[in-house]
């Protein structure tokens, strides 16, 4: 007689640390934004009509005409040397400071980096001060390494450092403070001018790592950008950026720039991660900068992003109830929307997807189960011509 034994329970074995703690109902939220023919303001992803299918086709076509083997070999663990100066030099241009010797590494996309900090500097039980909400990938980075996560607050001018300067003369001491301070995820605002100076003067007298977020930096609607906390204060900033909403995600490319020493200490991690960021996409974006084909991309998808943001205000504030508030992001992909009355936008994600809309409720974005009132709105892939109809919607329930 045949044995039946039974099916392993796996995660019975999982490790302590990858076990999410996303309550039934998000994750039942999250399922379903993966269906078809939604009007969705949910996923955080540049418009595929910003991706540059052709130049990057001739890119590959000129690189196997000239027998190019860097570009389809492994490269370095820190990057390849093309990439890097190419790197080195945009930052120069665009921050008024270009990376010194050892301080500059290629990533595989920003998410990469924020998994090499987490992996150098954070032991179990260790602390790490976030802003709340921020984005979910990097709570999710941090916890993985088993790190208390503290969320200090946020207003229409980024983090409140008031607020993070009570916290740590009361006797926070966290090993790291992440931030998002251009147009952040989720909520669209910056941090002020004068709030950055006061926070790298704090991460001087009390000691921890400032990781700067710069995935959305680059799209901001105004010409005048404010100084990159890396600028101001290069010794005591980890900043790690992104080339998925600038150039195009599928080439998963990144970097981290900050500190030799703690660079150093990425480089280590990393060699025993994915060992190096692929060189294809590396030399694709070196060529896309040293032709200026990144600029003239970045201005079109500037005011393509521009265009659907200002339309999705004007729908907020045409078809929303007075009692509604929500953010005006001067770039990036975000809005940031608060219900009245301690409404429950888990239970309004659910019923916008049978009206045919997709939202993502705000708990996902703080570490303690705050956001219940709110929710995050994502300009930058819904279609343009849907965006009044699925706002429309969305107010419909919203008043009901």
């Amino acid at each position: 007689m045949a044995v039946v034994r039974d099916t392993p329970r796996w995660d019975r074995l999982f490790a302590a640390r990858t076990r999410g703690d996303v309550g039934e109902g998000i994750a039942a939220v999250l399922a379903i934004l993966g269906q078809p023919d939604l009007i969705s303001f949910a996923g955080g992803f540049p418009d595929p009509l910003t991706f540059p299918r052709k130049r990057a086709s001739a890119l590959l076509e000129e690189f196997a005409a000239e027998s190019e083997w860097a570009a389809f070999q492994y490269a370095p663990t820190r990057g390849l040397a093309g990439p890097l100066d190419a790197l080195a030099a945009r930052l120069h241009a665009l921050q008024g400071r270009a990376p010194a010797d050892g301080e500059l590494l290629i990533t595989s996309g920003a998410i990469e980096a924020l998994e090499l900090i987490g992996k150098s500097f954070i032991d179990r039980g260790d602390l790490v001060a976030i802003e709340g909400p921020t984005y979910l990938g990097a709570i999710m980075a941090f916890r993985s390494f088993e790190a208390e996560v503290v969320a200090i607050p946020i207003d229409e001018h980024g983090l409140e450092v008031d607020v993070l300067e009570r916290r740590l003369a009361e006797g926070l001491r966290p090993k790291l403070l992440y931030t998002i301070p251009d147009h952040q995820n989720p909520a669209g605002v910056s941090l002020s001018r004068e709030r950055r100076e006061s926070l790298v003067e704090l991460s001087r007298r009390y000691g921890f790592l400032v990781v700067e977020d710069v995935a959305y930096r680059e799209l901001g609607f105004e010409e005048e950008a404010e100084p990159s906390l890396w600028s101001l204060a290069p010794d005591m900033v980890m900043q790690v950026g992104t080339t998925s909403k600038t150039f195009f995600p599928g080439v998963r490319l990144g970097w981290a720039v900050g500190p030799a020493d703690v660079t150093a200490q990425l480089v280590s991690a990393k060699q025993n991660t994915d060992q190096c960021a692929g060189a294809l996409g590396q030399r694709l974006f070196e060529e896309y900068v040293r032709r200026g084909w990144i600029d003239e991309q970045l201005a079109q998808s500037r005011a393509l992003y521009r265009r659907k943001c200002e339309r999705m205000l004007a729908a907020l504030e045409r078809e929303m109830p007075e009692s509604v508030r929500w953010t005006r992001p001067r770039g990036g992909f975000f809005s940031w929307l608060t219900l009245p009355n301690g409404g429950d936008a888990a239970d309004l994600a659910m019923r916008a997807v049978e009206l045919g809309v997709a939202i993502v409720p705000g708990s996902l974005f703080f570490p303690d189960g705050r956001g219940g009132d709110n929710v995050r709105l994502s300009f930058s892939l819904v279609d343009e011509a849907l965006i009044d109809d699925g706002v429309e919607r969305l107010a419909s329930l919203v008043k009901s």
